[in-house]
């Protein structure tokens, strides 16, 4: 594919600093390109250096926790204003909220027989390369495998670290409404990201778009990596229903993960790309 609007670097939880995913996109055929780390914007500068020395269009991008309905969800921000004041701010309060978290996070799996969690999960964040924000959870997985608690990151996040589990805290996570907010005061294009990977029912998630539409959200992410044909399918009913553009990406992470970068499913036809609206850029064809 020749775009890909959702990617993270070592500024957040992915694996290869930021002018390496950059690289490794234009390597993949990948034209423009959105770097969207959790809550940080910190790997942008570097990227955009890559970039321009490749000839690719790398757009502002972002991915913001929030909550809704009592679980974590994530929003993406793309082509803002990086200096809005009002989404500064918010990142702020998020940077402290993750270290609050992943103070929890340690505080958790050490009452449960597991210390130094947070320790670990620092000195695997410097060995990826330090990027000064918070350990994420996988940062602790790797730490608990190192550690021989689990076998695997799967394990990991099946007992320990995945929704609803231990280590999923939440509580330092503005509401969806305030996080879509910020990201209009900054000028941004707005989607929801990887809407079935919430462990929600159909009727909740259903609940959720619809609230996200209203609040003033423009896209749904129909298609996250190589996730089931029949999920795209679903969500390209729920973007025609409730009148949303549609994005695509790889969620890149890491090499040999969930992803590759560029590497997704193709949006049904009749969807609007979201990606039109800030970029004229050629469709990207099907893998």
């Amino acid at each position: 594919m020749e775009v890909d609007l959702h990617c993270h670097s070592t500024a957040s939880d992915g694996a290869l600093a930021p002018a390496a995913v950059v690289a490794r996109a234009h390597e993949r055929g990948v034209r423009l390109l959105a770097l969207t780390d959790h809550d940080t914007l910190d790997g942008l500068d570097e990227a955009r250096a890559t970039a321009q020395a490749l000839d690719m269009r790398l757009v502002n991008g972002i991915e913001l926790s929030c909550t809704w309905g009592g679980a974590t969800i994530h929003v993406l921000g793309y082509a803002f204003d990086s200096e809005a004041p009002a989404l500064c701010q918010s990142i702020a309060e998020l940077h402290e909220g993750r270290w609050l978290r992943a103070a929890e996070i340690a505080r958790r799996l050490e009452a449960k027989g597991m210390p130094g969690a947070l320790q670990g999960a620092r000195a695997i964040q410097g060995e990826l390369g330090d990027s000064g924000n918070a350990p994420a959870r996988p940062h602790f997985a790797e730490f608990l495998v190192r550690a021989g608690h689990v076998k695997d990151r799967a394990e990991a996040f099946r007992k320990w670290l995945g929704s609803g589990k231990l280590g999923d805290v939440k509580q330092h996570w503005p509401a969806m409404q305030q996080a879509i907010a910020c990201l209009q005061q900054a000028g941004a294009w707005i989607s929801l990201a990887h809407p079935w990977q919430y462990d929600f029912t159909r009727t909740k998630r259903r609940k959720l778009i619809a609230d996200f539409a209203a609040a003033g959200g423009h896209a749904l992410e129909v298609v996250n990596g190589m996730q089931p044909a029949e999920q795209v399918g679903g969500l390209a009913i729920l973007a025609r229903e409730f009148g949303l553009l549609a994005s695509a990406g790889s969620d890149f992470h890491a090499p040999g993960d969930w992803s590759e970068l560029g590497m997704y499913r193709p949006l049904p036809e009749d969807l609007s790309p979201l990606w039109t609206r800030f970029q004229h850029v050629q469709q990207p064809t099907a893998i």
